[in-house]
């Protein structure tokens, strides 16, 4: 496993009023669903990525206003002619 460090300003970390090892979690998180939501990894990479499970993962997603399933309109219209 590869180890990145990240340098944030003490007053960031003053403001989140969070610890370091939890604000390691937000920031390994965020991360996470923003490649997801890039569609740079599945949900299952950006849960490992976040360290937690996919289900977790995907539940989170609402709280930072991701859609859990990336449907074009032809997707749906193609599963509605398949019902």
């Amino acid at each position: 496993m590869s180890q990145i460090t990240v340098s944030i300003p003490d007053e960031v970390i003053l403001s989140l009023h969070l610890s370091p090892e939890d604000i390691e979690a937000e920031v390994r998180l965020a991360a996470a669903i923003k490649f997801y939501e890039l569609g740079k990894l599945s949900s299952g990479a950006a849960a490992a990525l976040a360290g937690i499970p996919r289900i977790v993962f995907l539940n989170k997603l609402a709280d930072y206003n991701v859609p859990t399933f990336r449907l074009t309109e032809k997707d749906l219209q193609e599963d509605l002619s398949r019902a």
